[in-house]
């Protein structure tokens, strides 16, 4: 029988004594260690061997840990990188995570952090492999249009960006008002990758205390609790992130540093997760840990065209006493005031509206008499001005974190003062 070889582990970084003390601690494990002096050298390394986990310093030069990381990553999609970092400072480990690290060690660290996080590594690789040899599960084209029903352009782009996620386990942060189906995305996703029986373990941040949360997610040594064990395999869906208490989102990172690699992470919000964390109202490293793969899911009111399909799809599960509510038509005029209506609930309440028609009609044609009178006013609307103040303030957010919170650039960039910004 043979014995299946030795784990791969390239060591990057330009002190020969890291190498030396490295080597020592490291294949006495089992791993086999490879070395590079600089970022450069290391990009040449793993091309010409791909390694299982590369574990590279922040600070060399000419090419540094970062600079590698973002090559590391373009070159295969799929490497496993840890950086290393000596500074007091997580922010260069949170850029890191940002450039899509699997995890990082700051300096000084123990032989058992670091011993551990090369097998949390190793096993998220091996996942990768096995997934890649696997025919897997398949998201067909037709069952996703069945699914995400409609043909716009948003909904195409939506429909394209699950199904290249589909099959793959790096976490997923899902971005979108209430209603747009989110949760829909979710079980998609999960279906895509989980193993046999394997759960999707819903938690609404909403809902739950922080003692749930410390029971579910932290357990009692903070390796995961009951709802970590339940998703291993597969998926734990975290829906509306951004209601997770401060000191809960901190205790999560340390539950994602070590169990994230046995389950699919997806997670959900209505909010700017980003503008939230640059405000320091959200956990920066647990943003860059759950954001790595961020999808904006469309409202309504960006996919109208798609009306008539969505309404066709949801009348065919629908019953009606007096004859097959497929048969059902909306009128011309009752579509147009369809098209007109902002839709604050999304396709969550364009399916009530319709079942709620579909059940009480008595004519196959439905007009607008019978579509409810909050669809026929605007009283709710927001005024233009509101409208556009909610516009200038994400835009000059926008333009903020591109300037790196330089409120002096962003001015410049944006034409305005700088206390025009506030």
């Amino acid at each position: 029988m043979l014995t299946p070889p030795m784990a791969s582990v390239l060591i990057v970084d330009d002190l020969l004594s890291i190498h030396e003390m490295l080597e020592a601690v490291i294949q006495p494990t089992g791993y086999e260690t490879s070395f590079a002096t600089d970022g450069e050298a290391g990009l040449v390394r793993y091309k010409e061997d791909k390694f299982d986990i590369v574990l590279a310093d922040i600070d060399m030069k000419p090419v540094d840990g970062i600079t590698l990381l973002k090559q590391l990553k373009e070159y295969d999609a799929n490497a496993v990188v840890v950086i290393m970092t000596a500074y007091a400072s997580t922010e260069s480990a949170i850029q890191a995570l940002k450039f899509g690290a699997f995890d990082y060690l700051q300096k000084p660290f123990r032989v058992d952090e670091l011993i551990g996080t090369l097998k949390r590594g190793i096993e998220y690789r091996e996942y990768q492999i096995k997934r890649a040899q696997s025919t897997g599960t398949v998201v067909e084209t037709a069952d996703l249009e069945s699914r995400l029903v409609g043909q716009s352009p948003a909904i195409v782009k939506l429909r394209s960006q699950v199904q290249r996620l589909a099959g793959a386990r790096t976490p997923v942060l899902l971005q979108g008002e209430a209603g747009t189906g989110r949760d829909t995305i979710a079980e998609i996703l999960h279906e895509s990758v989980a193993e046999e029986d394997a759960e999707l373990v819903r938690i609404d941040c909403v809902l739950n205390s922080e003692d749930s949360f410390a029971k579910g997610l932290m357990g009692e040594n903070g390796n995961g609790g009951e709802w970590v064990e339940r998703a291993t395999g597969g998926t734990l869906l975290l829906q509306r992130l951004e209601a997770l208490p401060m000191a809960m989102q901190k205790e999560l990172v340390s539950v994602l540093r070590n169990t994230a690699h046995r389950f699919r992470l997806i997670c959900t919000t209505g909010e700017d997760l980003e503008l939230m964390t640059d405000e320091g109202k959200f956990h920066d490293e647990l943003f860059y840990r759950v954001a790595s793969l961020p999808v904006t899911v469309p409202g309504l009111q960006q996919r109208v065209d798609d009306l008539p399909e969505i309404i066709k799809s949801i009348l065919a599960t629908c019953t009606n006493p007096h004859f097959d509510a497929k048969l059902i038509e909306f009128s011309p005029e009752a579509l147009q005031v369809l098209r007109s209506y902002h839709w604050p609930g999304n396709a969550l309440e364009l399916h009530q509206i319709v079942t709620q028609i579909a059940v009480a009609t008595e004519s196959r044609v439905v007009g607008i008499d019978q579509l409810p009178q909050k669809l026929q006013t605007v009283g709710d609307w927001k005024t233009l001005s509101e409208y556009l103040a909610d516009k200038r303030k994400g835009y000059i957010a926008k333009v903020l974190r591109a300037c790196h919170g330089d409120r002096a650039a962003a001015a410049q960039v944006l034409g305005v003062v700088e206390s025009e910004l506030d």
